[in-house]
């Protein structure tokens, strides 16, 4: 106390502020990582602001289910577009006369094929087996036996007659089968030009 007496009271007050605020300033966090903590603030805000939300998705709409996408070129809500495509889908359906949903082939059935190809080589059996007998016959009297020669060639002939008809049936099913696939696509190709053109006509990007 005597100690204290004896120093100048306007010197006692500025120690003490200085205490004061070595104390204050232990109590801040370094420079450095006020400046990482400031500048991270900003960038942070920035990103959120520079990132804009992708339009949402339209989950099992009805362009999805024919396998087209279709993209909001005017910012239309997904509510809009969702009306918008029922819109067209029925308005595509009126036009081409096709149901996407329910598309048939426009060709021949395989039985229908298959009847057509037995038609088409009812006599392969028979002009086989005249063929085969012929050449039998031909054999036959350069061994010494042309009767025996003759039925060996025609029974020849007949079977490779019946091969080319099981073979004709197997061609034509194919080809029939084949005739419907290219029918089926052909008939979505369609449909789905026109549902296009009406989701462009109201502003959307189609692919």
């Amino acid at each position: 106390m005597y100690f204290l007496d004896k120093i100048p009271r306007h010197s006692t007050h500025a120690a003490l502020a200085l205490l004061a605020s070595s104390c204050l300033y232990a109590q801040q966090p370094p420079p450095a990582a006020q400046s990482a903590a400031a500048a991270q603030a900003p960038v942070t805000e920035h990103s959120a602001a520079a990132a804009p939300s992708a339009p949402a998705a339209a989950p099992n709409s009805l362009s999805s289910s024919l396998g087209l996408y279709v993209f909001p070129a005017k910012d239309q809500s997904a509510q809009q577009q969702a009306n918008d495509e029922t819109y067209c889908f029925g308005w595509a359906k009126t036009q081409t006369n096709i149901d996407p949903m329910a598309i048939k082939p426009q060709a021949p059935d395989q039985q229908a094929a298959s009847n057509a190809a037995d038609n088409a080589t009812q006599g392969a059996r028979v002009g086989g087996a005249a063929r085969g007998a012929a050449a039998g016959a031909v054999i036959g009297a350069i061994t010494g036996d042309a009767g025996t020669g003759a039925a060996v060639g025609a029974a020849a002939g007949t079977m490779a007659g019946g091969s080319a008809r099981r073979q004709a049936r197997r061609d034509a099913k194919a080809g029939a089968q084949q005739q419907a696939q290219a029918s089926v696509a052909q008939q979505k190709a369609t449909y789905n030009k026109a549902f296009s053109a009406c989701m462009e006509g109201k502003g959307y990007t189609v692919k």
